[in-house]
């Protein structure tokens, strides 16, 4: 095989050995096992390829399993946890909360799970209606908010329903909403499972009276959930029409921050 003459004219020595290396980890990525599968992927001859793969190897970004072949190593794995550690995720989330909050005029909402609850990070206030009572560093009940049960999504029917149980009032009554009637299990089983489906989750007047919201998830490298995106505004400015026709705009800024974070979930 000859070396691609442009590819060796593109870039300096050492940045040419550094990209050839990024490529070879690359193609072992997508599942090229031995040197002609990975050498064929990135366009180096055998030799170069045994070296760059041997490298990496002694480095630990590959490793080589008898019977099986190349495959990404240790030094990798160690490496995306500390990336997933170090960022910030406020500041990550911040253009596209901008986004919605530009496009919407409506309050925006970033929160992570705590336990059984809801951990709010950050919050863009809306410009329609009256101020809602959510604040940075606010806690709520997961099944009582629209965020939380984005949250929920990846739990089970036993899960969701120990939730809803726990985020019952006292009595079933809510302390500041007493004419609120509570929907039963069947009826919040039955959103959830909707829900799930649809990748996305609503908040009905569940946890204030006259609230709405829509939220979906933010997912990571793995695949889970890390963190939820809501858009919440007063009943007036947020009818249900208006709520089915943000499910797909807020989808698309969830899985755009979620490949920011390494989701490859479509």
């Amino acid at each position: 095989m000859q070396e691609d003459a442009s590819k060796s004219t593109a870039a300096p020595t050492g940045t040419q050995t550094l990209l050839r290396g990024l490529a070879v980890v690359q193609a072992v990525a997508a599942g090229a096992r031995d040197l002609k599968d990975i050498a064929q992927a990135i366009g180096t001859t055998r030799s170069t390829t045994h070296r760059l793969v041997s490298c990496l190897v002694d480095e630990r970004y590959l490793r080589v399993l008898p019977q099986v072949g190349y495959l990404l190593g240790p030094k990798l794995i160690e490496l995306g946890f500390q990336a997933r550690e170090e960022l910030p995720l406020v500041a990550l989330a911040g253009p596209y909360l901008d986004e919605l909050s530009a496009l919407t005029g409506d309050t925006i909402h970033l929160a992570i799970r705590e336990g059984d609850e809801v951990l709010y990070l950050h919050k863009t206030p809306g410009r329609n209606g009256p101020e809602m009572r959510s604040r940075v560093g606010h806690r709520m009940p997961l099944a009582r908010t629209g965020i939380g049960k984005a949250l929920m999504l990846d739990d089970t029917p036993a899960q969701w329903q120990r939730l809803y149980e726990t985020s019952l009032p006292v009595g079933g009554k809510s302390n500041f909403w007493p004419s609120h009637t509570e929907q039963s299990w069947a009826q919040f089983e039955q959103r959830m499972l909707e829900y799930v489906t649809g990748g996305y989750a609503f908040d009905l007047e569940d946890n204030e009276p006259s609230i709405r919201c829509v939220a979906a998830p933010v997912r990571d490298a793995s695949g889970g959930i890390v963190a939820g995106i809501s858009v919440a505004s007063t009943v007036p400015y947020m009818p249900e029409q208006k709520m089915r026709e943000l499910v797909p705009v807020i989808k698309a800024v969830t899985a755009r921050l979620s490949a920011e974070l390494g989701c490859t979930r479509a």
